[in-house]
């Protein structure tokens, strides 16, 4: 679910999945608890998000293409495991890396951006061929997208219904991180709007990725669970969100986070 490339003035790099983003946590948010925020389960007043289609990886590869017009390529899978080096789960990844930061959710090498394709006879195709490889999205064509903790997501998406502001999709992801998904271009103006608020990018915990980077779509199997939607791709917002329309409440959620995690270790 990481990138690889940079990410214009956000600054992040990494390599078909480096450290960084779906490895680093928020913690469980059953455990600490968002009452009425939806999404998020395990305390009170809370509304889980609506189960997946149940469509197939193929399936989902071919509608993305078709109806969201949105490039897609396959990567890496998981397969099993009889124990050893690389083992979590029974599973591991393809790529038998026994370090591997995405195990199942990662390009299959570097030149992945030659695979990526937007015609869905292509997809079809690729997912025929190998219908367990993860589904990816390159970022900085059809869409950016900015990722922050999974709590300060949903914290942020509360902050939004509040504030009438209406989000894109956005993508929920094993490791508790969620993306937004924005109009191309946010990755390059991010530390620029961060600023404009008061805020320092290094302070928060908000990422962009755009182009050279990419992210994995549902129903994308990882290492603790499957990316799902927190917010699907509906008709009513084929039409994306500029950055500046929800930097604000993504800004203020992970300010919120960053000082109750500074708390948390006083």
């Amino acid at each position: 679910m990481r990138h690889t490339g940079t990410t214009g003035a956000a600054g992040v790099g990494a390599a078909g999945g480096a450290a960084g983003g779906a490895g680093r946590t928020s913690g469980a948010p059953g455990a600490r608890g968002v009452t009425g925020v939806p999404g998020v389960t395990g305390v009170p007043g809370a509304v889980r998000i609506p189960g997946q289609r149940g469509e197939s990886l193929l399936d989902s590869a071919v509608r993305y293409a078709e109806e969201r017009h949105w490039d897609v390529f396959p990567g890496t899978w998981l397969e099993p495991t009889t124990g050893g080096a690389g083992a979590a789960g029974g599973e591991r990844c393809s790529c038998r890396r026994a370090d591997c930061p995405e195990p199942g959710a990662h390009a299959t090498g570097p030149d992945w951006v030659g695979l990526a394709t937007g015609s869905a006879v292509s997809a079809r195709r690729l997912w025929t061929e190998r219908p367990d490889a993860s589904l990816l999205l390159p970022t900085g064509r059809g869409f950016d997208a900015l990722e922050v903790p999974e709590l300060a997501g949903f914290l942020a998406l509360a902050r939004m219904e509040r504030l009438g502001v209406a989000p894109g999709p956005v993508t929920r992801t094993p490791g508790r991180r969620m993306l937004f998904f924005v109009l191309p271009g946010a990755a390059a103006k991010l530390d620029g709007l961060v600023r404009q608020l008061g805020w320092s990018l290094s302070s928060l915990d908000l990422v962009a990725r755009g182009e050279g980077c990419y992210v994995a779509a549902p129903p994308t199997r990882a290492i603790g669970g499957t990316v799902q939607w927190a917010r699907r791709p509906t008709p009513a917002n084929r039409w994306l969100p500029d950055a500046e329309e929800l930097i604000s409440p993504l800004a203020y959620a992970c300010g919120r986070e960053a000082a109750a995690e500074r708390a948390r270790r006083t």
